[in-house]
């Protein structure tokens, strides 16, 4: 099956995420007929043009009208990575097809359009022996075996991974492709630098030609300078507004919230000082905190932001202009891009540009009303190649990396800059199977907290316990539970997750003698506080991930205002007998289950009932109060 074509700026955020790889695998399955400048450049129109069409759908668009917009930029397994790559295979498969009069050219097949290069010759660096004979070698294929190499020495995929991606993108025989690919012993040498059409070598074109064309342009050259200098209207470019769009509106206080001389500056120490710890406390840091120009482009384009601007919103978070002055947190170069984070009390904002040229901008909105020590403890700075940086509160004193899918090893230390930013760090969201989850341990203000990247310009904090009695995650026995339970992230990720916490509500010993399974009971907290999800889980023994028994949005269970929970599943013994498995928190005085040619009632707060195969079974309760309550939905 096809990949499902994304959102147009889930599809941007992948290309530029992993532009290097996509570019690399272009170049390489492009014909080596090409010649090498051709083929660079050709290789990074492909990529560039992979971008889908059309905006965004309409049920995105009214949500973008309601303040919304759906879809944040995060990993690979929900960014359209894969759509994209396919995008890009195609077009360099087409490339290849040679040109007759007997058909209309494809694009690919044209010459790129952009980007263009005048006046140099560019072509990747030149490599070694075993470089230059895998080149001749790849010179021998058509562009299906180039295209299986590829997919599985860049992409690491699987023999039947890459016959699918083959017939997706119009190979009329993949196992052919896939028989001719060479042997993988030679694998490693496609990610030599022979092969980067990123890192590149230059040389002059033909210079007396050069300067006679030169010559003949001359008058040519002076006339559109001219009519650039008449056409050079004030606050084009990265002028005073950059990427803005025009002003609607003027007043005194839309000036004061678009004016960086009225920036809120907190005090270093403030947050020592103050009743409250949050984002408000926050001193301004970053290298390009007094950089009044960078400050005015970026509240010009959160006031007005142009259509170049990408613009992202966690939900329920108004996307709209400031309020007033807003207060400044950071503003520096992070990687390849200008940052600047601003907090107004109700939102973190983070704009961006790029450290050079003067097209592209991002803007993402954050809520934030309600934090405290315990969830401004940092946020993102930027995702590049599937990492991640934060910049950590003030208060933070030390960072650990840490996988939660291996509570035994001990947390790898992190040494944040001066500025509280910290290194990169492989991002936690996973692609296909689950075999790590990163999370950031941060030590300060008398406690260790636990955070994990959901995809958001807030981290989301971890947490154990009942409601009402949650704590941070440190123990072993508490990151032991993290780790059963970590795989199933993914399904809160870009929801405006403020908090996630586990609890352990119920222990069921198994008929048969199976041994005895954890009941869980996992609630992620939202900022906004009324899409909160919850899940049930269910945790047999010798099983490495617990299996979701039931979900519901929107719910109070598992929560302070109702702190309880009932679920069931159908399990399998070991024998092969099926049954029901029900268990509920400690406010339940007696379970019942009926329906599917079930009926059975058990006092106490687990049932284990016999069962058909795939039996659908109604469960209820009665608590210690004499109430009924339902199951989970």
């Amino acid at each position: 099956m096809s990949p499902v074509p994304p959102d147009v700026e889930q599809a941007e955020a992948a290309i530029v995420e992993h532009y290097p790889r996509l570019v690399r695998l272009a170049y390489l399955v492009l014909p080596p007929a090409l010649g090498r400048k051709r083929r660079v450049l050709t290789a990074h129109s492909l990529v560039q043009r992979a971008l889908p069409r059309g905006r965004r759908d309409a049920a995105a668009a009214v949500a973008a009208v309601q303040g919304g917009v759906p879809g944040q930029r995060a990993g690979e397994d929900d960014s359209g990575y894969a759509y994209v790559r396919l995008r890009v295979l195609r077009a360099a498969l087409e490339a290849g097809i040679p040109l007759t009069f007997r058909a209309l050219p494809r694009r690919a097949q044209l010459p790129p359009v952009l980007p263009q290069v005048w006046g140099l010759r560019l072509f990747p660096r030149s490599g070694g022996a075993e470089e230059l004979a895998l080149d001749q070698w790849l010179a021998t294929l058509d562009g299906a075996g180039r295209a299986a190499c590829v997919l599985r020495a860049l992409e690491r995929l699987s023999e039947p991974e890459v016959l699918r991606v083959l017939d997706e993108a119009g190979i009329p025989d993949p196992a052919a492709a896939v028989a001719g690919s060479g042997d993988p012993a030679n694998d490693a040498l496609f990610a030599s630098p022979e092969f980067d059409p990123c890192v590149l070598q230059a040389r002059p074109t033909d210079l007396l030609r050069r300067r006679r064309l030169t010559r003949a342009a001359l008058a040519a050259a002076a006339a559109l300078t001219v009519c650039g200098a008449l056409l050079a209207l004030p606050g084009g470019g990265w002028g005073s507004d950059g990427a803005a769009a025009p002003p609607y509106s003027l007043n005194v206080a839309a000036e004061q919230a678009l004016d960086p001389g009225k920036l809120v500056r907190a005090a270093p120490t403030l947050w020592r000082t103050s009743s409250r710890t949050a984002f408000s406390t926050w001193p301004a840091r970053g290298d390009r905190a007094d950089d009044a120009a960078l400050l005015r482009r970026a509240l010009a384009v959160w006031a007005r932001p142009g259509s170049s601007v990408v613009v992202s919103a966690t939900p329920g978070t108004p996307a709209g202009p400031p309020m007033g002055p807003a207060q400044l947190l950071f503003a520096g170069a992070v990687d390849q891009a200008v940052v600047v984070l601003l907090y107004d009390g109700l939102r973190v904002v983070r704009y961006a540009e790029p450290r050079t040229g003067t097209t592209g901008a991002a803007l993402d909105f954050a809520r934030t009303d309600g934090a405290s020590a315990d969830t401004a403890t940092a946020l993102v700075l930027s995702r590049v190649d599937g990492n991640v940086r934060y910049l950590t509160a003030p208060w933070v004193t030390g960072a650990a990396l840490r996988d939660l899918l291996k509570p035994g090893d001990a947390a790898t230390a992190l040494k944040p800059g001066p500025d509280g930013v910290t290194p990169p760090v492989p991002s936690p969201a996973p692609a296909g199977n689950c075999t790590s989850w990163n999370a950031l341990s941060l030590t300060g203000d008398g406690t260790t907290r636990l955070i994990t990247d959901l995809g958001e310009l807030t981290p989301a904090r971890l947490t154990s316990g009942a409601p009402g009695a949650e704590r941070d995650v440190t123990e072993a026995a508490e990151l032991g539970e993290w780790s059963r339970i970590a795989c199933l992230l993914p399904s809160v990720r870009s929801h405006g997750v403020r908090t996630v916490n586990a609890w352990t509500y119920a222990k069921q010993p198994l008929p048969e003698g199976d041994g005895t399974a954890t009941w869980l009971c996992t609630r992620a907290e939202t900022w906004q506080g009324a899409a909160d999800r919850v899940q049930a889980q269910f945790l047999a023994p010798g099983t490495p991930v617990a299996a979701q028994a039931a979900t519901a949005e929107g719910s109070p269970a598992c929560g302070l205002r109702e702190p309880r929970v009932l679920a069931g599943v159908l399990w399998k013994s070991r024998a092969g007998q099926w049954y029901v498995l029900a268990a509920g928190s400690a406010q339940f005085a007696s379970l019942s289950a009926s329906g599917g040619g079930v009926s059975g009632s058990a006092n106490g707060n687990r049932l284990a009932v016999k069962a058909p195969a795939g039996a659908q079974v109604d469960l209820s309760g009665k608590l210690t109060d004499g109430s009924k309550a339902g199951a989970l939905r």
